[in-house]
């Protein structure tokens, strides 16, 4: 896939220039701390310089990160240098910003949440895709936390102190894009880099509060093809409003000849017709999600049915528990690669010194696999995508949970775990999500219900693939209708 770079920076600077197309509506509700679209708006209007938003969250940064440890690798002297140049350009030019440490970025080193990347040296490129997060304006100040190469919902890898979900600090911030979550539901910065293999978009945004959009295969610009088969993941960003997301996805999609889907630019306004939204509960396997998971779904059906639109319950359109198998097999042919490629760098195979039980077991569960067993998974894997899409076409969107639990407290999915156990947990935790990366669809996780206990639960609408205007101006009228972004963590800036 190719796309234009003279595309992207004219967009870039079309959004720039026009302001009042780029803001997007208000939030009904006071936010608790200005958004990035906010924070771009009072640079351009010289009510306050970059390097005092870099300074500011400088100092953010230094308060929170012993509470909630989401950053592995911080760049302060280069982001200030960067933000006092007076040269930033693009619809975010110096608002303050964190990159995913499983992808590369110049000048800082890669740890990918493992061990193994001990000395890792500072990388010299970086892709495409994170070229557009320096197009847009974005100063990055250092890299966000990530499980071991972003297997797990959870970021509590065993090399790192385990990032902390800030609305409370014994319970996981989610994963893989943990770091992110934490990172911009605490205040750290307003929006952060994340990407979304299996769910590590939606299940942070899910437990930290957030708005989280996953793009469908091949929308955005290029970042890191997969060599198995069927291209899981996707890049995009964390945020607490809607308008921030919507910003991003259109200084980042693919818009040359080549590109999959037609672009959508800058979606700003809410939708205006009704929907049919099918409604699943349960997982593919049957199983029930935690009572406060099925509270949070239901009153958001309710919330859906009182702006207009139907609901009917529906099911998923694939064998659940063959699906799941499917799915594992393909995420553990990965790890598969990454154990046999350390093994080969190291020089022997590796162990539990180098690499976490989970990863380790993975790659075990691949070479006790069948011969021909990976292809036939692969083969009906495709087959669920396209059932997927026949499904969607008797639907506009497709309402369910994004996890089966609340933001689980630390450990219970963690890499040590043992690994038969651990998958079993993972089956009923993680059962909605991935089957929008599979089908190459689109997806968002929306926060609209907080426990008793005041913890974030996200509720998860996907689409069919090339589908996230629709997805965006839904996430607009579910934003003005219930506003989420005047909740504030306890640990918070």
């Amino acid at each position: 896939m190719r796309f234009s770079r003279r595309g992207l920076m004219a967009a870039s600077a079309a959004i720039a220039a026009a302001p009042s197309a780029f803001a997007g509506p208000k939030s009904a509700s006071q936010p608790w701390t200005p958004d990035a679209t906010e924070l771009a708006g009072r640079v351009r209007r010289k009510e306050v310089s970059a390097a005092e938003l870099v300074e500011q969250a400088i100092k953010r940064i230094e308060v929170l990160q012993p509470q909630v440890q989401a950053l592995v690798t911080s760049d302060y002297e280069r982001a200030l240098d960067k933000a006092k140049t007076g040269q930033l350009t693009g619809p975010f030019a110096g608002v303050p910003f964190l990159v995913k440490d499983l992808d590369p970025y110049k000048g800082l080193p890669t740890r990918y949440g493992t061990r193994a990347s001990l000395g890792a040296k500072p990388d010299t490129e970086q892709t495409a895709y994170i070229d557009a997060f320096d197009a847009a304006g974005f100063v990055t100040l250092g890299k966000s936390t990530t499980p071991e190469y972003g297997f797990l919902p959870t970021t509590e890898p065993m090399g790192f102190l385990p990032t902390r979900n800030p609305w409370n600090v014994k319970h996981s911030s989610g994963g893989s894009s943990g770091g992110a979550g934490a990172g911009v539901a605490s205040g750290m910065v307003s929006i952060a880099h994340a990407s979304d293999g299996g769910g590590s978009i939606r299940i942070p945004a899910a437990n930290c509060g957030l708005f989280g959009m996953k793009p469908s295969r091949g929308r955005m610009i290029p970042n890191r093809p997969s060599s198995r088969g069927i291209d899981l993941s996707v890049s995009h960003v964390l945020t607490h409003s809607v308008r921030d997301s919507a910003a991003m996805f259109a200084a980042s999609e693919q818009t040359g000849a080549n590109a999959p889907f037609k672009p959508i630019g800058v979606v700003t306004a809410p939708l205006k017709k009704k929907l049919k939204i099918g409604l699943v509960m349960n997982t593919g396997t049957g199983q029930t999600p935690d009572p406060e998971v099925q509270t949070a779904v239901n009153n958001a059906a309710k919330l859906l049915e009182s702006l207009g639109h139907k609901i009917e319950p529906t099911a998923w359109p694939m064998d659940g528990a063959q699906f799941g198998q499917d799915f594992t097999a393909l995420w553990a042919s990965g790890a598969a690669e990454l154990v046999a490629g350390i093994g080969k760098a190291i020089g022997r195979k590796p162990d539990a010194t180098v690499l976490e039980p989970f990863s380790l077991g993975m790659a075990e569960l691949v070479q006790k696999l069948p011969q021909g067993a990976l292809p036939a998974a692969l083969q009906r894997l495709n087959a669920a995508s396209q059932a997927y899409d026949t499904w969607l076409t008797k639907y506009d969107v497709i309402l369910s949970p994004v996890l089966g639990k609340p933001p689980v407290e630390l450990g219970y999915v963690a890499g040590w775990v043992p690994f038969e156990e651990l998958q079993a947990r993972l089956m009923t935790y993680v059962g909605y999500t991935p089957v929008q990366n599979v089908a190459g669809a689109p997806a968002m996780s929306v926060p609209l219900h907080w426990t008793a206990d005041g913890l974030p639960v996200g509720v998860q609408i996907a689409g069919r693939a090339g589908g996230e205007a629709l997805l965006f101006q839904l996430a607009y009228q579910l934003e003005a209708a219930q506003p989420w972004a005047h909740r504030k963590p306890p640990v918070s800036a």
